[in-house]
């Protein structure tokens, strides 16, 4: 079954986006953590790599905006630069865990207008600013064969996407304190961000009845947004799409739930600035 996407093309079943995808910068798997052991041990590896690339994205951006001899000043400071909690800046193809924010081209799109999509692969993502119409109770597709309906039926429920599939997110929760997520019960999208399928409910429902999780840490999504290869490529250049990389709290439940997220987000990224 093929479904339409934003620019028109249909969309079949699922494939790796990029066979050879090019890094948006030079750090790709990584970070460099500046601080050393008092022994004189070699600086440690900080598993979060996409925070260490704001920091160099954030210490390229204020040397190019200040009189040279400050830039040299804070260029030659060890270590990385100090980021807010919540930051965003701009990338030139998208990758896991980023964003899609919809631009202006997509307006008058029944689904896809001011949309944020997170991409949880490379191909594959849920729209975060879409609150559904139904309950938890209601959603029959999401219900169905679990007991999500008692365990969750308080939680908000998000329409995800035109493709028929339940959908998930626990966090963002600290990377450091996240036991859950070290579970390995589900996939990471980034440090302290997880994500299930309609499979792994049940799971996710036992860990809420145990005290493991917090039924508050997760939300719900009816549907997801998918592209075959090269296509949702080709839609970024076509200019449907702006693509962000974000901090975890930028996707708190609270900021998605008041509105407002597709601004933040905008804002963030038309400017071109870490916060």
């Amino acid at each position: 079954m093929a479904l339409p996407s934003p620019a028109g093309i249909a969309k079949p079943s699922l494939h790796l986006l990029f066979n050879n995808r090019r890094a948006s910068s030079s750090i790709t798997c990584c970070s460099y953590n500046a601080r050393s052991s008092e022994d004189g041990a070699a600086p440690t590896i900080d598993a979060d790599w996409r925070s260490f690339r704001a920091q160099l994205i954030l210490k390229e951006q204020y040397s190019n905006s200040v009189n040279p001899a400050a830039a040299a000043v804070t260029a030659a400071k060890p270590g990385p630069a100090k980021i807010a909690d919540k930051w965003a800046h701009p990338l030139v193809e998208p990758e896991k865990g980023c964003l899609l924010i919809a631009t202006k081209k997509l307006d008058g799109s029944h689904i896809f207008e001011r949309t944020v999509i997170l991409l949880l692969s490379a191909d594959m993502g849920v729209i975060l600013n879409r609150p559904s119409l139904m309950s938890i109770k209601e959603a029959q597709s999401i219900t169905a064969e679990t007991d999500i309906a008692g365990v969750f039926s308080g939680r908000p429920l998000f329409f995800g996407g035109p493709l028929e599939e339940c959908f998930f997110l626990l966090g963002p929760r600290e990377a450091a304190n996240d036991v859950v997520g070290r579970t390995g019960l589900f996939e990471e999208v980034m440090p302290g961000l997880h994500y299930g399928m309609q499979e792994s409910v049940g799971s996710a429902a036992e860990l809420v009845k145990r005290g493991v999780a917090d039924m508050r840490d997760f939300r719900f999504f009816d549907g997801f947004c998918a592209w075959e290869h090269e296509q949702l490529r080709d839609e970024v250049r076509a200019g449907l799409w702006r693509v962000a990389a974000c901090s975890p709290p930028v996707l708190g439940l609270t900021s998605v739930v008041k509105g407002g997220l597709w601004e933040e987000v905008q804002e963030l990224a038309r400017k071109r600035r870490v916060w």
